[in-house]
């Protein structure tokens, strides 16, 4: 079993299988140039996978797959199906923009995927298209479609940004609701590669917009370590909000992340890395693991984030969000 210096058990593997994005959404990285990282800087699905099997030997029971965009990389089906051929009852999960999984989710869901996060921020065209710089609402609608048809469980992902998509709070939560599909409202998390006049809406006038339409009350998660707090509406349907900058945001923390380029970081929002790149592609298991144990016993209690600094210095589609 994997532990943190604070006593907290790790079970949860955010893994990036690349840094590349075909979006340039305005709370991520709008002014950073189309560029990839060099092939030969990024971890093979093979060196991968021999990290994720001794992760999962040493107790990680649940794997997120992240990016960049994680969709664009050639040959992720195959990938999922060595992770869920050695573990059959992994907890394994995406996060997406949703732009390829109309043509992607069987394939994924073929592939052992079990769960689904997708970027949902607003229902207009024009909208959608001035946050993500591109015009994308047609082809996410779509993604989130196929993926229901896979029968993937899906859950959908907001961040509102006041004076852009603020407004269109309830309308999402509707529209979510009327097809059964979770939802989370995530307050902006700030970054020094964000859009710098970006003003993200915090959860208590989130909470406000929703209680001026429905009653609703707080309900205990089965999952002690989940980032959301869920609310429930008198018709049963269940939302979420994600509040990174509260206190109690890091409390059950049971997450490590691995980028692409195999660097460990123990915290979101915390700079310190250490690599495994060149243990697992020497095939020392051993090492990766002993750097795994300690990147755990350096893990911090709490993010870094506060009300007045833009956060980490690297970027989100570098750690996977």
């Amino acid at each position: 079993m994997l532990t943190d210096q604070h006593g907290r058990r790790v079970n949860y593997l955010r893994l990036s299988v690349t840094e590349r994005c075909n979006l340039r959404c305005l709370y991520c990285m709008p002014d950073k140039p189309l560029s990839w990282v060099p092939k030969e800087n990024i971890l093979s699905y093979e060196d991968l996978f021999l990290f994720v099997r001794a992760a999962i030997d040493e107790g990680i029971d649940k794997i997120r797959i992240t990016g960049g965009e994680p969709t664009l990389r050639v040959g992720l089906d195959g990938f999922l199906k060595q992770i869920t051929d050695y573990a059959p009852d992994i907890d394994l999960a995406l996060t997406t923009n949703g732009l390829f999984m109309g043509e992607q989710a069987q394939r994924l869901a073929d592939a052992g995927l079990k769960r689904v996060n997708i970027s949902l921020d607003s229902l207009q065209r024009a909208v959608a298209g001035r946050i993500a710089n591109r015009d994308v609402l047609g082809a996410v609608l779509e993604g989130i479609e196929a993926s229901q048809a896979a029968g993937l469980k899906v859950k959908l992902n907001m961040v509102p940004m006041r004076g852009i998509n603020d407004g269109e709070m309830i309308a999402i939560l509707e529209w979510a609701m009327a097809r059964d599909i979770s939802l989370r409202y995530i307050e902006y998390m700030e970054n020094s590669h964000a859009n710098k006049h970006l003003k993200g809406v915090r959860s208590a006038e989130i909470l406000e917009a929703v209680g001026a339409r429905y009653r609703f009350e707080p309900v205990a998660s089965a999952d002690r370590s989940s980032a959301a707090t869920l609310y429930q509406l008198e018709n049963g349907y269940r939302f979420g909000v994600i509040e990174p900058h509260l206190e109690k945001f890091c409390e059950n923390c049971n997450r490590i992340r691995l980028t692409a380029e195999g660097f460990l970081i123990p915290c979101l929002y915390f700079d310190e890395a250490m690599s495994i790149r060149e243990k697992v592609r020497a095939g020392d298991v051993a090492g990766a693991v002993a750097v795994l144990r300690t990147v755990l016993a350096n893990k911090p209690e709490k993010n870094r984030w506060s009300s007045d600094n833009q956060g980490s210095e690297r970027a989100f589609y570098q750690t996977g969000g």
